[in-house]
């Protein structure tokens, strides 16, 4: 790659040295991408990206293991693996979309004067994609945040789509130890199936975690400090707003009202989510739904989505 050797580069906070083993992996990488449909034995790839063949192997064998390149049985040779596929569609969806949601997602935060994201799972983490406006809610999201996909966390990132897709959700090993109410889980599902979007409220603390959360990859937390979080965390019952959630005349401080957006296939892509931060009445929340779940489909069509069978908004045997 002509960079080993080069010691350190300039970063904002002064210098950041280099890491020559992640570079030889890079290197294995950019030299088979370079040549698709070419298969490499050990000591030809070795030989051309002058390393030794122990270093060689290790990484060759890392990446086979992970998916990222798959080993011929036969012949011995290495080439690009199946989870650079599902890699390259994830960054795709990510590029290509994020055009489309900024375009309808300004106007949103134009009229209700609030800050709109696009965000997705991509891998294993939950991604902000994009974000729009900010008057009001500067921090409510920043893109390039991450955030765990497991419960608690993540919800609505399979709400909307198949029973199976929740299921695959609550099997992840949680992110955090608090136990889900799966009765509660699955009304949740139902009512939000029905209405298109999703409310929800947190109180100061639970929303000071999950800005905490932000990155942090909670299984490598300590077990008490995993513990002492999860006291903090509201389970989905406490802080998703259902229809009937309000008394007459009520107002309740809302963080966020979000709604799904499709792909192809009729599964979730996108979530698309508006940032009220504020007091706001039954009605309030509903012409935000009502909004937000328009923009969503105006996103899924000109991204060549679809809504699943039976998803018009109210929930259908598809579901």
């Amino acid at each position: 790659m002509g960079r080993r050797g080069t010691g350190t580069t300039e970063t904002g906070s002064g210098t950041a040295r280099r890491s020559p083993p992640t570079e030889r992996v890079v290197q294995v990488l950019d030299h088979l991408v370079a040549r698709p449909g070419v298969r490499f034995g050990l000591s030809e790839l070795a030989r051309e990206l002058d390393l030794s063949k122990p270093t060689c192997l290790g990484i060759l064998t890392a990446l086979t293991d992970a998916g990222y390149l798959i080993r011929d049985p036969v012949d011995k040779t290495y080439g690009l693996g199946p989870a650079l596929i599902v890699a390259g569609r994830a960054a795709q969806r990510g590029f290509a979309s994020g055009p489309v949601a900024h375009r309808h997602l300004a106007s949103l935060a134009d009229e209700f004067g609030a800050v709109c994201s696009a965000s997705a799972v991509v891998g294993d983490r939950i991604a902000v994609l994009d974000v729009v406006g900010g008057r009001g809610a500067a921090s409510a999201a920043r893109v390039g945040e991450v955030y765990p996909f497991a419960p608690p966390v993540g919800l609505m990132y399979v709400l909307w789509d198949t029973d199976e897709r929740v299921e695959q959700w609550l099997r992840r090993e949680p992110t955090l130890p608090v136990a889900v109410d799966r009765d509660d889980l699955w009304r949740i599902v139902t009512e939000c199936r029905r209405a298109g979007y999703l409310a929800e409220a947190l109180t100061p603390g639970g929303r000071r975690l999950y800005a905490l959360m932000a990155g942090v990859v909670a299984h490598d937390l300590a077990p008490e400090m995993r513990e002492m979080l999860a006291e903090l965390v509201a389970s989905p019952g406490e802080r998703v707003l259902l229809p009937g959630a309000f008394a007459a005349g009520e107002r309740r401080a809302v963080n966020l009202v979000a709604a799904p957006a499709y792909d192809p296939d009729g599964h979730q892509s996108l979530v698309l989510t508006l940032h009220l931060e504020r007091e706001v009445d039954a009605v309030e929340v509903e012409r935000c739904g009502t909004a937000l779940v328009a923009v969503a489909d105006a996103i899924t069509t000109d991204l060549g989505g679809r809504r699943p069978l039976g998803r018009s908004g109210v929930a259908g045997s598809g579901c």
